[in-house]
């Protein structure tokens, strides 16, 4: 099977038209899967563990009976983690470490509490608290991912949160055993062989055996994140994701075939995911459709590339880098590597982006597994106003105010003025009541 992204070259008359089809993307669910989403939450909402049972049964080809089959002993994930070859053990750990210490320094640059003082005595400022308990969501369809362990539970854990529960899908049973070592070394409180739907739901509602939880991160499949829309409000959720993309501005310094290979990352997630080069160079751009022709038929999932490439994959020619930074700050990709020899020369051109990699030798993949930094990021353009998962999706902020009586004096004249301009007059009456008598 042959991929050919489509080429594009912004000298084109119609480039506008065929760059915005090749961009589109719709993140509306599927009506049936919206109605059928909706009467799971409902059932489990009513039925609790009953209903979790029977649609883990029905859906993951399980027979359990009781919740306390669906549950992971803390004793099971350290077996599986012992049981591993020491080589994935040590990699665990190594990923692990590298994520900690990241996460750490974000929560240090931005994650306390502080306060000051004004002249009259008054203390403003903002209190940091970490949330009580957390749900995260790991994949367990088509394929298995030890790394969003990671990258969901030990921000958390780092954040403070008291309890981390962990929901994964167990298709006919199977426990991959790289998940449940990975939920070891992050630190799970509670894990559960449960998916789909009705683990959102377990999660966001509480049932006898799943505890409540105030926020749900992590990604899935359509009825998850339908799931995950559903139950905004009564929990918190992290983002709804939609396929992986990667978009490499190169300047056709980079070996050709770093690049194409850095395109099949993204492009073997799924048929939908997404994988752009924009480049200046046209001959750089033929290099890498002849790195990308040579290159695919020795792939694995070969057929998944071909077909993402071929529907939502282009190569595109652009005047210059300067253009292809604008043009990328447009698409606001998940991924954008900048490939070069000079990164730090168009770094700061680029505005939106869920991770920036700046050089050649700095794969997307770093970042997936053991770089430091959050994989759980904004996807299809929503880096233009989110951020990557991080401490902070963890915590939450109060506000600090304690007036002193001489500030009272201050704050309450002009709490009453702007409060008799709005009409609420017993609002300016608490102010006014604190002033001293003329």
């Amino acid at each position: 099977m042959k991929a050919t992204p489509l080429v594009l070259r912004t000298t084109d008359a119609d480039f506008e038209a065929r760059f915005q089809q090749r961009l589109h993307w719709s993140a509306d669910t599927d009506a049936v899967i919206e109605q059928r989403v909706a009467e799971i939450l409902a059932d489990v909402r009513a039925r609790g563990d009953a209903a979790v049972i029977e649609y883990s049964n029905r859906f993951d080809g399980l027979s359990a009976t009781a919740m306390a089959e669906l549950e992971l002993t803390q004793d099971e994930l350290k077996a599986a983690f012992d049981g591993l070859p020491e080589v994935q053990r040590e990699a665990l750990q190594a990923a692990a470490a590298r994520v900690r210490r990241y996460h750490e320094a974000q929560k240090r640059a931005s994650g306390e509490s502080w306060s000051y003082r004004d002249e009259d005595g008054t203390l403003l400022g903002q209190k940091v608290t970490p949330l009580d308990r957390v749900g995260i969501y790991v994949p367990g369809g088509k394929a298995a991912y030890p790394s969003s362990v990671l990258m969901n539970a030990i921000p958390a854990h780092v954040a403070g949160v008291g309890e981390i529960i962990m929901v994964v899908p167990t298709p006919r049973g199977e426990k991959n055993a790289l998940v449940l070592a990975a939920a070891h070394v992050a630190g799970v409180t509670r894990a559960f062989t449960v998916g789909g739907a009705q683990a959102v739901a377990a999660l966001a509602y509480g049932t006898a055996t799943v505890p409540k939880v105030d926020k749900v991160t992590g990604p899935g499949n359509a009825y998850v994140a339908s799931a995950k829309k559903h139950v905004f409000g009564t929990v918190g959720i992290d983002m709804i994701a939609g396929p992986s993309e990667i978009l490499v501005l190169a300047d056709g310094t980079t070996p050709p075939d770093w690049v194409a290979m850095d395109l099949f990352s993204q492009a073997e997630h799924d048929e939908l995911a997404q994988s752009i080069l924009l480049c200046p160079d046209a001959a750089y751009i033929e290099a890498v459709q002849a790195s990308i022709d040579r290159m695919l038929p020795e792939m694995p999932r070969a057929e998944i590339i071909a077909r993402s490439l071929n529907g939502r994959g282009a190569l595109i020619l652009t005047r210059s880098m300067e253009e292809a930074c604008a043009i990328s700050n447009r698409i606001a990709p998940e991924h954008l590597e900048v490939s070069s020899n000079e990164p730090m020369r168009w770094e700061p051109l680029l505005r939106h982006a869920g991770a920036i990699f700046l050089g050649a030798y700095t794969s997307e993949s770093l970042g997936d597994y053991c770089a430091g930094p959050n994989h759980v990021l904004p996807t299809s353009g929503t880096a233009r106003f989110s951020s990557p998962l991080g401490v902070y999706d963890f915590q939450k902020r109060s506000s600090l105010i304690e007036v002193s009586e001489a500030g009272a004096q201050t704050l309450g004249r002009i709490a009453s003025v702007l409060a008799h301009g709005e009409g609420l007059q017993a609002h300016a009456r608490a102010a006014e009541l604190r002033l001293r008598a003329a």
